[in-house]
């Protein structure tokens, strides 16, 4: 699906942060706190699911993908899900956002996000890399993300496990989410395709954060989520590279995306300072974190929605 074929009412292309708080505001999907920062609440769905994503399983993939640890979709079933979920989308305004995955132009993927949802598309903007004017003009997406947050598959017509799903087929170039408000499963969709992609091309893709010392020596720092990686990487005397994503070449190492997803839970200014400025600024999102209903000021210790609280916001903050 892309933007010249779908029969949404409107397609809302490439809004900047201002514009997209303004309908998110407007549209009921969130609050800002005292600061500026937007707030959002995704439950049920506070993490990611990983027993929800599919690889389409054609002559591309069928050789290639390691079918012990990743779910098998017919295309048939995702051709059926691809029509449904346009059809569920039709009678909505999109918002689109053309993007960038891959700090090296050599290596860089452009991606089209398409969603009803203002605040899940500053989501992405934060966490990819942002288009120059020039580049915008020529933008030509070589894959599509299609995120129906409230639209459930039906596991007898869809080939699903759940109402749930995250499904890529490689040979399209396209990648469905439905079922979920999570806006982490967009950002580690991409890494997903990258995932496949790269490695092609002699890339590794890393999940870890990385930075950079004066003396241009890098540290790479390998994790699971929440175990500490954009803490370690927010270092005031070396320059961050990135906080989750990233490939190794021959030319280097280079991040994935243009943003930080961190782990808030428990934040606080004197443990994190650079993590905690960049809670505090207009454009960042805050995923299920807890306002004080008084004054709208972030409730770090609070995990009343859930443990897995987050901040999203542009490697620049």
């Amino acid at each position: 699906m892309n933007s010249s074929s779908t029969t949404a009412t409107r397609i809302l292309a490439n809004l900047g942060p201002a514009k997209l708080v303004e309908y998110a505001i407007r549209r009921g999907e969130g609050h800002l706190t005292d600061r500026g920062a937007f707030t959002a609440v995704t439950v049920p769905h506070t993490g990611r699911s990983p027993k929800d994503k599919f690889v389409v399983e054609d002559s591309t993939t069928a050789d290639g993908v390691w079918w012990d640890n990743n779910a098998k979709m017919s295309p048939a079933h995702f051709e059926l899900l691809q029509a449904d979920v346009e059809a569920h989308l039709a009678s909505e305004d999109l918002f689109q956002q053309d993007l960038f995955a891959g700090a090296d132009p050599a290596y860089r993927l452009p991606v089209r996000f398409l969603g009803p949802n203002a605040w899940q598309m500053l989501f992405v903007r934060n966490m990819f890399l942002r288009p120059t004017p020039a580049e915008l003009a020529t933008f030509v997406p070589a894959f599509r993300v299609l995120h129906a947050p409230e639209f459930q598959a039906d596991p007898a017509r869809h080939g699903t496990t759940t109402g749930t799903f995250i499904a890529l087929h490689f040979a399209k170039r396209t990648v469905l989410i439905g079922g979920t408000r999570y806006a982490g499963e967009l950002k580690k969709s991409i890494f997903t395709v990258l995932n496949w992609l790269l490695p092609e091309r002699n890339v590794f893709p890393m999940h870890c954060s990385a930075n950079i010392g004066p003396d241009e020596d890098a540290a790479v720092f390998f994790g699971l989520s929440g175990t500490g990686k954009t803490t370690l990487s927010a270092d005031p005397t070396r320059r961050l590279i990135g906080d989750d994503e990233h490939g190794w070449s021959d030319r280097g190492v280079f991040n994935f995306e243009g943003g930080c997803y961190a782990k808030v839970i428990r934040l606080s200014a004197s443990g994190e300072p650079e993590i905690h400025a960049a809670t505090q600024m207009f454009g960042t999102v805050l995923e299920n974190v807890v306002l004080d209903l008084d004054d709208r000021s972030p409730m770090f210790d609070v995990d009343t929605i859930t443990e897995n609280t987050r901040a999203s916001y542009p490697i620049n903050y």
